[in-house]
């Protein structure tokens, strides 16, 4: 199965991956009224790491673990995994307890604004390739398959 690496030695922290997965959340798609509405939460998140010479950026997102403990806590059936392995959640049975967050070991699961649902990554499945792997304008995050990735690091 496919996932989105991120290597951190060619972030810029421009955030554009962020930008990115909004407008594929969006309806019409468009970038900037993707970015300017305030409901429409990223499943990719830029973190920063404050070094003793520098700054250092690496995007995080979903891992779509092997046994993903967010299933698992799931009360309503709402977080599943696909037959191609993408945990992916369900918002018509989602009932907003959280649990998924609690347990996620990467803290990717976020509370939509309605605050009766989740959001996370689910590697763009309806649209092909990743929006924000598509859009990463210095190739920091790459959707590889595992052996792939090995080659890579």
């Amino acid at each position: 199965m496919k996932k989105i690496y991120a290597f951190e030695s060619r972030c810029l922290g421009c955030r554009l991956c962020e930008v990115y997965c909004r407008t594929a959340r969006f309806k019409s798609k468009d970038v900037v009224k993707a970015h300017k509405r305030k409901n429409i939460t990223s499943a990719i998140i830029v973190e920063e790491v404050l070094g003793p010479n520098n700054i250092s950026y690496f995007a995080l997102q979903c891992r779509h673990c092997k046994n993903p403990k967010c299933i698992k806590a799931c009360i309503s059936g709402a977080m599943y995994k696909n037959d191609k392995g993408i945990v992916r959640n369900d918002s018509e049975k989602c009932v907003g307890c959280l649990s998924c967050i609690l347990v996620c070991p990467f803290g990717v699961i976020k509370k939509n604004d309605d605050g009766k649902s989740v959001s996370k990554c689910d590697l763009c499945a309806d649209f092909g390739e990743p929006f924000c792997v598509e859009n990463c304008p210095n190739e920091a995050i790459k959707f590889l398959n595992e052996g792939e990735a090995r080659a890579l690091k």
